[in-house]
């Protein structure tokens, strides 16, 4: 799974997992349903962590929580093609 998957089935089990719509999540959370059906469809592929932030107190958990989960955590950013941190390294 790529990385900006992740984000989408953790939202997505979540929303499952208390019985809320996508829809009611953008509705609890303060993001606008446009931007939250962008993330949702994989359209907006690395969300601002404010806007994280805002999910996460709409499910009523701190940002770490909602980021603590087994298939970020073990996440391995070598196996991603589309992130390079060789380009952000300053010598």
């Amino acid at each position: 799974m790529d990385y900006s998957r992740i984000y989408v089935e953790r939202i997505r089990s979540l929303c499952k997992k208390r019985g809320i719509s996508v829809n009611k999540l953008a509705t609890m959370s303060g993001v606008k349903q446009s931007t939250l059906d962008n993330i949702v469809r994989g359209l907006t592929r690395d969300p601002r962590a404010k806007t994280l932030h805002k999910i996460a107190l709409a499910f009523n958990m701190t940002l770490a929580e909602f980021l603590d989960f087994p298939e970020l955590n073990e996440y391995s950013f070598e196996e991603d093609n589309e992130y390079s941190f060789e380009e952000d390294e300053e010598e």
